[in-house]
């Protein structure tokens, strides 16, 4: 039976050293007592090494988690360390395996050691001691880490204050920074160190950072444990500040301004340009559209291509945007999807003539291929852009149904264009009331390769015009009964 002892300045070296030689001479786990200077002499124990054996190759990131895992405070964990070592000389995918019980424990470890040196960085307070008339000013600090985390952590600070002298006392181990140098010493008590005379402007600065109205203290307390507020000066200030915290926030709220700043009038004169307000007249809206140029697809385009039919239809159609032969001629539905809709509108009794068939969006957006002009889908931005214009149209018509096809028009009418196959042959309500059934695209019709699913995908727009039809039909006999006689 091995026993080792390992010192508190210096453990990961002397514990990585240790743990070599073992595996080189290949001890089990079993055979060997690890444990700290503070730990009591095994009667059994051999304080003897193995001799060193040949070279030992481990897993990269096993040294990196050791290195961490050393300074944790659990008594076991140089055990801990050496019996995963020990399975992993012959399962070197074991560092990969999250399903591993052993290693996960090592990872928490190493998570715990990690978040006291962050604690550590963030709250040690310095004090000076040294001489006004020194060539150095001199600092201290009290703290009370939960592992072992100074010699780990005393680079950072070295780092940072390199100009100074300083000392970080603890309990367990000191760092000593000197002229340059750093040194370690055994544990110390807690010094009386004297008052700082920048102590009074932290704790101000400290006070007014602080929002009561983002007060979280589950959340702060989370961030700064109740164990580190003896040595921090402003945490005297901390209860206090949350038992003050409600009367604050109403203070604040009640002296906010009542007028929005500046940047709110601009952005919400930008939101109001994405509103229509349109309030010509009706002859006048057609020219206003082909004259558009609010978003960029006017550029390419041959013509803005307006909504057409009577002037208060019954049921609006709203489309994707112009295709090929509407951006030619100018008018809506003439292409081959139009020419699909109006066959199968005529197929359930939808008279095409009486309604007012328009699209989401105006200009046609396509990609040059050849001397072809292939069809692309539109932004939102340029959805949005264009909702002007359609609300406009439906301001004027103020139709009784609004049939949107395709993924396009439900985004620009509901805000939502997903999961059309699902929501077709459904009526969802716009907020002034105004109903809208979901359907699909023609030229989804005709775009389908698949007969089968083609078959089926007609059939369901069919049935969703034939729903249109018999909608628009109750409204029209709904209001011939309340005609009066």
């Amino acid at each position: 039976m091995h026993r080792v002892s390992l010192p508190p300045v210096g453990t990961a070296k002397a514990w990585r050293e240790a743990a070599r030689g073992f595996l080189a001479a290949r001890v089990p786990p079993e055979q060997i007592i690890w444990g700290d200077h503070a730990a009591a002499p095994d009667l059994f124990g051999d304080a003897s090494l193995p001799p060193a054996g040949g070279p030992v190759s481990v897993p990269r990131s096993f040294v990196t988690m050791a290195e961490t895992v050393v300074w944790h405070s659990d008594p076991e964990r140089f055990s801990r360390l050496y019996a995963f070592l020990w399975r992993l000389k012959d399962a070197p995918h074991l560092m990969t395996d999250r399903g591993d019980g052993d290693l996960a424990h090592l990872r928490q470890m190493e998570k715990n050691v990690r978040r006291c040196q962050h604690k550590m960085k963030a709250f040690v307070r310095f004090r000076e001691i040294g001489a006004p008339d020194a060539p150095r000013r001199s600092f201290a600090a009290w703290f009370e880490p939960s592992h072992h985390t100074v010699e780990p952590t005393s680079d950072f600070f070295v780092r940072r204050f390199s100009d100074m002298d300083w000392r970080i006392l603890t309990p367990d181990v000191s760092a000593i920074f000197e002229q340059g140098k750093l040194s370690f010493q055994e544990g110390h008590t807690k010094p009386d160190l004297p008052e700082d005379a920048g102590e009074a402007l932290w704790i101000t600065y400290f006070q007014n950072i602080f929002n009561p109205a983002r007060l979280m203290v589950k959340a702060m307390q989370s961030e700064m444990p109740k164990k580190y507020w003896k040595n921090m000066p402003e945490a005297a200030f901390i209860p206090q500040m949350i038992a003050d915290a409600p009367a604050r926030a109403r203070a604040m709220a009640e002296a906010a301004p009542t007028l929005p700043p500046a940047r709110m009038a601009q952005v919400q004169a930008q939101l109001a340009s994405h509103a229509s307000a349109w309030d010509g007249p009706a002859e006048d809206l057609p020219k206003a559209i082909r004259a558009c140029t609010r978003c960029p697809l006017h550029c390419h385009a041959t013509q803005a291509v307006p909504g057409e039919g009577p002037a208060k239809a019954d049921l609006m159609v709203v489309g994707e945007q112009p295709g090929d032969m509407e951006d030619l001629t100018g008018r809506p539905f003439v292409g081959p999807a139009g020419q699909m809709f109006d066959s199968i509108a005529a197929e359930v009794g939808l008279n095409r003539k009486a309604a007012y068939v328009t699209n989401a969006v105006k200009h046609f957006k396509f990609t040059p291929r050849g001397k072809r002009r292939i069809h692309q889908r539109p932004e939102t931005s340029e959805i949005k852009h264009c909702r002007w214009w359609l609300d406009a149209e439906i301001a004027q018509v103020r139709p009784r149904l609004i049939l949107a096809m395709g993924a396009t028009a439900a985004q620009s009418l509901t805000g939502d264009g997903t999961r059309i196959l699902a929501r077709r042959g459904t009526v969802e309500t716009l907020p002034d009331g105004l109903p809208v059934l979901i359907t699909l695209h023609p030229s989804y019709l005709l775009r389908v390769p698949d007969p089968a699913v083609r078959d089926r995908a007609t059939a369901q727009f069919r049935q969703d015009l034939l729903t249109a039809a018999g909608m628009i039909a109750q409204h029209a006999s709904c209001s011939r009964e309340d005609m009066p006689h």
